[in-house]
């Protein structure tokens, strides 16, 4: 067996099972499931439509590289969403199974296995795919802490020179899980310099892109940064993009990488090996999903009207602020994170995640300790009486 397999941590949903798995909420309250980031507001019926029009696609053997088509309105839709002066997608865009498998595929493929000393760098908190892809590349995590007292910053500048001289690969999430913070260009910038001057790659996770509450302000990508700093052909950097919050299509397992073009080379050869080719009929609703922006609008103004109206009822003795992105509030708790919890459950049959289950210690600390992730996903009516009873129980403590 892979020796490295021993070194993957539980899942942040297996440690909450145990951490509740003896409480017994009161029978009279519905049960309301706000720890879990997925996607709940209804499918739209004309990309359902459309899946079920290619079901003849089932029959054929999909390619790695997807259609033509598919990789042109992802190109597209690229170019329109960060003013991108043109995208190709025959060399710069690769369709995949939902950015969860192909975050973890990258590691794969950008690590050098010949390396004993290579390491990946990761924010802290973090999603925990970047964890478990370092490790079982041969890798080992270094993990960038994000502190409220620094705004939520990962500075990865500040990575001693022997650990950046060994960097091989940097995970940015932006906006970030579970801060819901967005890199600004400055950031993007040292980044940038970074990998020039230590020859990592930059896997930037943007699942959260197109979930935001300013329609005046999308939120800044990587491959618009690279542009406007004048980054040509956008050296180093892949960006990792999906449907699934953006279009409620989680199950489709549906989206894609863009950037470096000798990198996606690289990657889609390992790809043709991994069997991890869309199947065509997903390709077809996919298509049809990205040429629109008018289900997404709608979307957004769902997460809008809930967040608006959630973050006054979440006061004192909690501190938490509106995030910049994605659908997620990052609470300060007055007691211990997994208390919270605990207590939370038992009392008001209401779940949350435990912030220290989202990042390691490192440094000395826990930067998740003491914090909560609540993911506003459900229904407005169900969210608000999520956030209505955490305010009740907060308030008693």
């Amino acid at each position: 067996m892979n020796p490295n397999l021993a070194k993957l941590q539980p899942y942040p949903f297996e440690r909450l099972r145990g951490l509740l798995a003896d409480v017994v909420p009161p029978a009279g309250l519905a049960h309301v499931n706000l720890s879990i980031g997925e996607p709940k507001h209804p499918t739209p019926e004309f990309i359902k439509r459309a899946l079920v029009e290619n079901l003849g696609g089932l029959a054929s053997y999909p390619l790695t590289a997807g259609s033509a088509s598919l990789r042109a309105a992802i190109a597209r839709w690229l170019e329109k969403r960060y003013a991108l002066p043109g995208v190709d997608p025959e060399t710069q865009v690769l369709p995949v199974n939902g950015s969860r498998e192909a975050l973890f595929a990258f590691a794969q493929t950008v690590i050098d296995s010949s390396r004993t000393d290579a390491v990946v760098l990761s924010p802290n908190p973090f999603y925990q795919i970047y964890e478990g892809s370092a490790l079982l590349a041969g890798a080992t995590p270094h993990y960038v802490n994000m502190r409220a007292e620094d705004g939520f910053v990962a500075d990865y500048g500040a990575v001693p020179a022997g650990v950046l001289a060994r960097t091989q690969l940097v995970y940015a999430c932006s906006p970030n899980n579970p801060t819901g913070r967005v890199m600004g260009l400055d950031e993007w910038h040292r980044l940038f310099a970074l990998a020039d001057a230590h020859g990592f790659a930059i896997a930037a996770d943007e699942c959260y892109s197109e979930l935001y509450f300013d329609e005046a302000k999308p939120p800044l990508g990587a491959l618009e940064a690279a542009h406007r700093l004048g980054r040509e052909g956008f050296p180093r950097l892949v960006v990792f993009s999906s449907l699934s919050k953006r279009s409620n299509v989680p199950g489709m397992r549906s989206g894609f990488v863009a950037g470096d073009a000798r990198i996606l080379e690289r990657f889609r050869l390992y790809r043709t090996y991994h069997g991890s080719a869309m199947s065509p009929s997903v390709q077809a609703a996919s298509e049809v999903a990205w040429r629109d922006e008018s289900h997404v609008r709608e979307n957004r103004a769902l997460y809008q009207r809930k967040f608006a109206t959630a973050l006054p009822m979440l006061g004192a003795p909690l501190a938490t602020y509106m995030p910049e992105g994605g659908f997620y509030f990052w609470v300060r708790t007055p007691i211990p994170d997994t208390d919270f919890a605990r207590e939370l459950y038992r009392q008001y049959n209401v779940t949350v995640l435990p912030g220290s289950y989202l990042a390691r210690e490192a440094h000395g600390a826990n930067p998740g300790a003491n914090h909560v992730r609540v993911a506003l996903v459900a229904s407005f009516d169900e969210s608000i009486e999520g956030v209505r009873r955490i305010d009740e129980f907060a308030r008693k403590l």
